[in-house]
Parts: C-alpha cells; structure tokens; sequence
C-alpha cells in the first residue's frame, strides 16, 4: 500500500451513500431526483443532504426545473467532479491492486 495512493483519497467520497451517488451520476449525464433515489434506495432527505453537501463541494451541479407544471430536479457531476472521483478511484485501485 502506498502512502501517495491514500493521499490520493477524497474524503467527501468516503460515505458510502456519496460514494454510492457519484458512481451513480459517473455513468450518466444527468438524472432527476426521483430516478437517483429510486436507483440508490435511499430517502428523499438523505439524498437532498448528501447531493448539496457535494454541491457546495463543486462536485455535483443541480438544475432545478419544469416539466409541464412539475418541479423537477437533476443532477450531474461537475467536471471538476468528475475529476475528482476518476482520481478518487484510480485510488482506490491502487490500494486494493495487491488482495
């Protein structure tokens, strides 16, 4: 194991529940709140707490809008998101290469 590779560690993807929604959001370009729930299995405040937590990080951007006279929201990984957790879990890899 390698120190670097630890360093290489973002600690606001160690929840699994945040882990869980960044890998979610990393294989689509955007999903509405409903489907991102349903998909992680998790309560609509967990996830408001935990997608705004990531926001105001800069790692996930959320779009708030309309369909008909529904209010939707959406969310993505910023590019900087993105980013962050490609690197995260290139970490990750790293530190488990050897089991």
């Amino acid at each position: 194991m390698s120190a670097t590779a630890r360093e290489g560690l973002n600690d606001q993807f160690t929840n699994p529940i945040r882990l869980s929604l960044m890998a979610t959001l990393a294989g689509v370009d955007e999903i509405d709140f409903k489907g991102l729930k349903e998909v992680l299995d998790i309560s609509d405040s967990a996830l408001s707490k935990h997608s705004t937590a990531l926001e105001a990080a800069g790692h996930v951007r959320i779009r708030k809008g309309y369909v008909g006279k529904r209010p939707r929201t959406w969310l993505a990984l910023s590019d900087g998101g993105r980013t962050a957790f490609t690197a995260h879990v290139a970490a990750l890899r790293e530190l488990t290469a050897g089991l």
